[in-house]
């Protein structure tokens, strides 16, 4: 296995797109660092980056389904993104996952196969996701 350092995944457990994108990182034998971003919720900065380095805006990184979203009136088209990111610090829930930074670059892996555009090492066999689509083959190619 690869070093954590290398690749490192903001991770939900409790998430299947966040849990299939972890399996496809250790598909290819890639131990990452994995960050519980609810239990250690990465800085304002680290979030502002991660949104630029992905090529989101704070809008499209922002998750709704399951949060205070609409409670938080945070559809509202005139909010800033700086009033989102406050949002985000007060209620890390709402930052959408899983973010994927690896020496290729930085995605928000929706859906959780995005992460093969960016890992450093080829998929080591076949992996299908948790609800049984198949993803890599036999041959540890991408089926599309």
């Amino acid at each position: 296995m690869t070093e954590p350092a290398f690749v490192t995944i903001w991770h939900n457990p409790a998430c299947g797109t966040s849990r299939n994108t972890l399996a496809m990182i250790r598909n290819a034998g890639i131990a990452p660092k994995i960050v519980h971003y609810l239990k250690t919720p990465p800085t304002r900065d680290e979030v502002a980056a991660a949104i630029a380095a992905a090529g989101l805006t704070v809008r499209a990184a922002i998750r709704q389904k399951g949060t205070p979203y609409a409670e938080l009136g945070l559809g509202d088209p005139t909010l800033s993104d700086e009033a989102l990111l406050d949002a985000m610090m007060a209620h890390p829930i709402l930052i959408n996952r899983p973010f994927v930074f690896t020496p290729l670059g930085v995605r928000l892996c929706r859906p959780s196969e995005s992460v093969l555009d960016i890992l450093p090492a080829p998929q080591k066999g076949p992996f299908a996701k948790e609800d049984g689509e198949i993803v890599i083959d036999a041959e540890g190619r991408r089926v599309r």
